[in-house]
Parts: C-alpha cells; sequence; structure tokens
C-alpha cells in the first residue's frame, strides 16, 4: 500500500525522495510527507491529499540536506490529514519514522509511554515507533530501533533518522516489504523497487527480522539477533522508462496496449517444440512430484482471484487434474483437510499481498508444496515460494491491473499444457497448443483495434448507475473481472455472473437503465449464452455483446456488438478481456475519475 522512499548521500534529498514517492503513487495513499537533517537539525514537511499539495508546500517552505526519508500513506488508524500524515516524530525532535504496516498492540504501548509523560500528537500506530524509539535513544539509533522493534507486535517496514545519529539511516522489516538500493557514494532505501530507477539498478531485498544500516558510503543488514548477514546484491531488470506513459494519457492503457508483448515475454524460452509442451525452469519440483499431484489449491486475491478461476477451467479442461480456488485471505484462516498429494499454487502481481503471503507461509507450515506465479523479481512471495514462474509484464502502474492479469492466463495455459503434457495430451495435441499460443499475441494487437468502437458505446453508457456482466465456462471469470474494473475505476455497481445464475435472483435487477454485458464469443455453450440473452432482451434490459468478428446474429440481437478475433474457447478470456479493460477505462474517463489512482485503493495490499 503505501510508500517509503530513503536517501544518503551527497546530493540534495528532496528531489530524490519527490521523484521516488511519484514513482510510487499507484500504490494507493491519501498524504505524503517527508523529513530531512542538516547536522543535528530535523526538517519536516507532509500535506493530506497528493504529491502535488506537498510539492506545492516545499515551493513556498524548501526542505534542505542530503539525508531523508519520505512516505505516501494510506489511511488505517486516524483520518488523512496533515497530522497523521508521515514521517512522525519522537521525542522533541530526536527521532523521524516512516512506517508501512499496521502495529496491533499499538493501543497499550501507547498507554505505557504516556504514563512515563510522552504526549502524541496524531492518531495513528506509527507515532507509537517514533516514541519508542526515542525513549529507548541513548546516543545509539541502532540500539534504541532494536530495542523498540522488540516490543511491537504487528506489520512493519520502516526507516528511521535522527540528528543524534546524523550519518545514518535504518531500516527494518516484518511482513512488509523493504528494498535497499545499492549506489556509488550513496545508498537508498524503498517499499519497491520502483522508486529506484534511474537512480540505481542494483538493490537488497530485505527479508523478516532483517534491519539495515546505511551510510553515504556503506551498508549492512543485521538478522533477528543482531547479527551481520551476508546479502546477495541483484539486478533490477527494469529501466526508468518502464515507469513511464510515454504517449499515453495513463499508466492504464499504456498498460492495455502492452498486453501483447507481456505475453511474447511470459512466453519466452517456455515453449518447446520438440517436447509439444511448456518449459520452466524454477518449479523446483521434479516431473514424478508432478505426475503424483492429485489436485491443485489456487489461492490469490482480487483481479488474481479471477485469473486463478480461469486457470481452474484450465487445469481441469486440459490436465485433468482437480482445482480450487480459494481467496487468501478467506484460506488463512480456514483449517481444511488437505490430501498429501496437494500443491498450493499462490498468483499475485506484487509478490507482497499480505494475505496471499499468510495463506502461503499457512501451506508451507504444513508440509505442502507451494508454487507461486509472480510479477516482481526478489518479492517475499517469490522467496518463500518452493519454486515458481515469473510473469515477466515489466512493471504495472495503474492500480486497476490489466497486463497481469492477462500475463497470469498466459502462464496458467502454459502450465495446464506443461501437466496435461506428462499426463493425456498427444504431442498433435500439444503442438497445436502451441500453434494457437504463439498466434495470441497478435490476435491480441487485432482486438485492439475495437477501441474507437468501445469508445462509441461509453459515451452511451456512462451515466448508468448499474451494470451486468455475464460469461459462461472460461469466460464466466472474465466476467467478474470486467466488473470489477468498472467498480474500481468508474465506481459503478457492477456484478458478474455466470449467465445462466441470471434467472435464479438478479434478472429482478433487470431494467432500461441497467445494461448487461454479455460474453459471447463461439463455442460449446454459444446458445445456452444467446438464450440468457433474450431473457434479458424479453425485460427491456439493455445488451451490449462481445461477439467474434462478422456474427451477424449476435449483432441482430444486441443492442451494441464489440467484435474480437475467433480464437479457440480455452484461449477466449485473452481476447475477452481487452475490450472490457477499454469500456471501464472510457466510462471512468467520462465521469472524471483518477483512472490511474482510484479512490481508495492500493495497488500493493500489504495489510489485512
Amino acid at each position: 500500500m503505501c510508500g517509503i522512499v530513503g536517501y544518503v548521500g551527497g546530493r540534495e534529498a528532496e528531489p530524490i525522495l519527490v521523484e521516488g514517492l511519484r514513482r510510487l503513487e499507484y500504490r494507493g495513499y491519501d498524504s505524503a510527507g517527508l523529513a530531512t537533517l542538516t547536522g543535528d537539525r530535523l526538517h519536516l514537511r507532509k500535506r493530506a491529499g497528493r504529491i502535488a499539495d506537498l510539492t506545492t508546500h516545499l515551493q513556498e517552505r524548501p526542505i534542505p540536506g542530503c539525508h531523508g526519508i519520505s512516505h505516501t500513506r494510506w489511511a488505517t488508524h486516524g483520518p488523512a490529514n496533515d497530522r497523521n500524515a508521515h514521517p512522525h516524530i519522537g521525542g522533541d525532535n530526536l527521532v523521524a519514522v516512516v512506517h508501512n504496516g499496521v502495529i496491533e498492540n499499538y493501543a497499550s504501548l501507547k498507554r505505557m509511554l504516556q504514563d512515563e509523560g510522552v504526549v502524541f500528537r496524531s492518531d495513528t500506530d506509527t507515532e507509537v515507533i517514533a516514541q519508542l524509539i526515542a525513549f529507548h535513544l541513548n546516543g545509539d539509533l541502532v540500539a534504541a530501533v532494536r530495542k523498540a522493534l522488540a516490543m511491537l507486535k504487528g506489520t512493519y517496514g520502516l526507516a528511521v533518522l535522527s540528528p543524534r545519529n546524523p550519518d545514518i539511516l535504518v531500516g527494518a522489516r516484518q511482513g512488509s516489504p523493504l528494498v535497499l538500493g545499492v549506489g556509488e557514494g550513496e545508498h537508498f532505501l524503498a517499499s519497491d523497487a520502483m522508486a529506484l530507477l534511474g537512480n540505481t539498478q542494483r538493490v537488497v531485498y530485505l527479508q523478516d527480522r532483517q534491519m539495515c544500516v546505511l551510510s553515504r558510503d556503506s551498508w549492512h543488514i543485521l538478522d533477528g539477533d543482531q547479527m551481520r548477514v551476508e546479502a546477495r546484491v541483484q539486478q533490477i531488470d527494469w529501466d526508468a522508462g518502464d515507469g513511464d506513459r510515454g504517449d499515453f494519457e495513463h499508466h492504464m492503457l499504456k498498460e492495455i496496449y502492452e498486453q501483447p508483448e507481456a505475453l511474447e515475454n511470459a512466453m519466452r524460452g517456455r515453449l518447446s517444440d520438440a517436447d509439444a509442451s511448456a518449459h520452466f525452469g524454477g518449479l523446483n519440483l521434479d516431473s514424478q512430484q508432478l505426475r503424483r499431484a492429485e489436485r491443485f489449491i489456487f489461492t490469490a486475491c482480487g483481479t488474481s482471484y479471477h485469473a486463478a478461476l480461469v486457470g481452474e477451467y484450465l487445469f481441469e479442461e486440459l490436465a485433468r487434474i482437480p482445482v480450487e480456488v480459494e481467496y487468501a485471505s478467506e484460506f488463512r484462516y480456514r483449517n481444511p483437510p488437505i490430501d498429501r498429494n496437494t500443491i498450493v499454487l499462490a498468483i499475485t502481481q506484487s509478490g507482497e499481498t499480505a494475505d496471499t503471503l499468510a495463506a502461503l507461509r499457512e501451506s508451507k507450515r504444513k508440509g505442502h508444496p507451494t508454487l507461486a506465479l509472480c510479477n516482481v523479481v526478489g518479492s517475499s512471495i517469490a522467496r518463500e515460494c518452493d519454486g515458481g514462474v515469473y510473469l515477466h509484464a515489466g512493471p504495472e502502474i495503474g492500480v486497476a491491473s490489466t497486463k497481469a492479469f492477462t500475463s497470469q492466463v498466459t502462464v496458467l495455459t502454459l502450465l495446464a499444457l506443461y501437466l496435461g503434457r506428462m499426463r493425456h495430451l498427444s504431442s498433435l495435441q500439444g503442438g497445436r497448443m502451441l500453434d494457437e499460443l504463439r498466434a495470441m499475441p497478435d490476435a491480441i494487437r487485432r482486438t485492439l483495434g475495437c477501441h474507437e468502437a468501445v469508445k462509441v458505446i461509453a459515451e452511451k453508457y456512462a451515466g448508468i448507475s448499474n451494470c451486468l456482466y455475464l460469461g459462461r465456462q472460461f469466460l464466466y471469470p472474465v466476467a467478474l473481472e470486467g466488473a470489477l474494473k468498472l467498480k474500481e475505476i468508474s465506481y459503478i455497481h457492477a456484478e458478474g455472473y455466470a449467465a445462466a445464475e441470471m434467472k435464479h435472483g438478479p434478472i429482478a435487477l433487470v431494467d432500461r437503465e441497467t445494461p448487461s454485458v454479455f460474453l459471447i464469443p463461439r463455442g460449446a455453450v454459444f446458445d445456452k449464452v444467446m438464450s440468457n440473452l433474450e431473457e434479458i432482451k424479453a425485460r427491456g434490459g439493455p445488451v451490449i455483446a462481445i461477439a467474434c468478428e462478422g456474427d451477424e446474429e449476435v449483432a441482430a440481437r444486441a443492442d451494441d456488438v464489440i467484435y474480437v478475433p475467433e480464437v479457440p474457447e480455452y484461449l477466449q478470456p485473452l481476447v475477452a478481456v481487452v475490450p472490457l479493460q477499454l469500456l471501464a477505462y472510457h466510462i471512468a474517463l467520462l465521469r472524471g475519475c483518477d483512472v490511474d489512482k482510484p479512490r481508495n485503493l492500493a495497488k500493493s495490499v500489504t495489510v489485512e
């Protein structure tokens, strides 16, 4: 959720910190601030609202110093106002702290400190950390941080500075991501490597219960026992341009148009004509373990959950393996009986989603093999799973996920092919699937040709208050995803359903002001979905249809049609979702919504 950026070096910190925060705007926030040091003097600037509000404040009151921390806050404890914005100060300007996460025992710690005469200035749990560190500070900031952390229950990724130790910046992590950036004569700290692009591509990912100590010329990492540990410096394979909008008005639109390349990247090096199958290098489970697998459990949240639902159809159809799909937020607290030969697959874009990470850890604790689909190298889930597959989709900045969804579905298709070839699919079937998969990036490029038609339809329906999305089989999860996109960025109430379920209740919602978006490409259940469409039309409901190119039968019945290329049924989610992404985007624009940063949402949800 929130963003952290820290810097220690020879340059002025303010522009580095502000630019880093801008790169993290996609994570969602409602206030921003920074603190810097000049010698033994601490400077603080913070504002509720957007980073633009903070930069206006900084123009009026510039903040000097080559050593600083900054933060974008997503409110948990206390409303979004200047008082609750980070950084928070401990003591009489002794300590400044920025923090991501939730401190569960903050109330008892706050009472303890108040009994000692400490006066609090905010409603946040974070100020407890700052006041605790100041309470224990006796000239050694690292020791004071260590004592404070030992008293905390909950999650944190934090950065700390103090005029008592003006040459160092201290970071710590427990359940919330933190990455150290390695430079020449300067070092960085951030909650997301994206914040470091343009300054360094050499990073170290902190693990839970680790602290880092940064100065201008050195850095080191301490474990939970305060022993120095060796850490591997990794190279970020993104560059600064990956985070820019280019010629596009919004990151979301850019990422919709990046989907053909994202699919090519997801498949690159993974298609084996010799085996008529897919090939993966990081599963870390041998073929015998995979052949013995009798069931998969997919666990995910949000858009990744919808990709998992598509994966359920793919695995059962192509690999003949039973699959259960679980919301990670529920699965982490359930105690279901799980057979010995069950593999748990976590699906996530960021690799830091708190619920998905907790579900993965619970599965590992019970001895089940764990795999992950993830887009971020070095993320918590990528490190902790037994094996996995990177999406290679590149950074996704828009809060509403687009290219991550299609990349996840693509990789799930490759996994289904791989497992299917192990079990029952013939080499002829496998070879045909490889050809069909290779054709998909161009199919999506053709699908993007519907853009102008979608804009016209968006103008027609931008004023609606409710919308229904309907599909069957492989396209039922796409209906859920289309409804989610509309909700996320346009704030229109929308629901997705299996098309045949309409008559079991939701059809009561149908009226002339409530359009239904039907996913109705040609396939085995085409006639069934057409019957469902007729039920809506009979009750006066407007119909927007996503149909195969040239389908006159659908055009004759629907009020509006968006055409997509005809592809095999198991690949239809990849083309059918694109017009739904564009429809949500243009309706949101017409309603004046902030497409890339929708209200109340965060890109990476690192708290429960």
